[in-house]
């Protein structure tokens, strides 16, 4: 068994080498890494508050409102007042948006698919008895497998 630093420093390798890779896909949605990073924030864990999104995403709320603009302006989010504040408003996806993430989504795993499709049997197996911990490990919850 690895010691846990060494364990931690080849996860952290292998996982930016696999995002890497099928982040390649996300051109094809034909928006910017950033808008493309919030609208994924909007489908999958919206709506919610310009401020939220910009601590979801790690920024400042004046760079988060010109990414929720070009989003809008591009008909893939509507801002929508707070139902329990009237100064707020919340950003949610519209069909459109929710409709080019799942399709970007449908290709990184495609990718990934194609990838694990070249691995041995035992390979894949490890593989399927790692999820949960690595779910675990994310930060997610452990989801059965579908």
């Amino acid at each position: 068994m690895l010691p846990n630093s060494e364990l931690a420093d080849r996860l952290h390798s292998a996982a930016i080498h696999l995002l890497r890779g099928v982040r390649r896909e996300d051109a094809a949605a034909g928006l910017p890494p950033a808008q493309l990073s919030a609208l994924s924030v909007v489908v999958f864990g919206g709506p919610l508050t310009v401020g939220a999104l910009a601590a979801a995403e790690q920024v400042r709320s004046p760079s988060m409102t010109r990414v929720v603009t070009a989003l809008e302006a591009a008909g893939l989010v509507t801002r929508e007042p707070h139902p329990g504040d009237a100064r707020a408003t919340l950003v949610a996806a519209t069909a459109a948006g929710r409709g080019l993430l799942l399709a970007g989504r449908r290709r990184r795993v495609r990718v990934l698919e194609q990838r694990l499709a070249a691995l041995e049997p035992a390979e894949r197996d490890a593989l399927t008895r790692a999820i949960g911990a690595l779910e675990a490990v994310s930060g997610r919850s452990r989801t059965p497998p579908r």
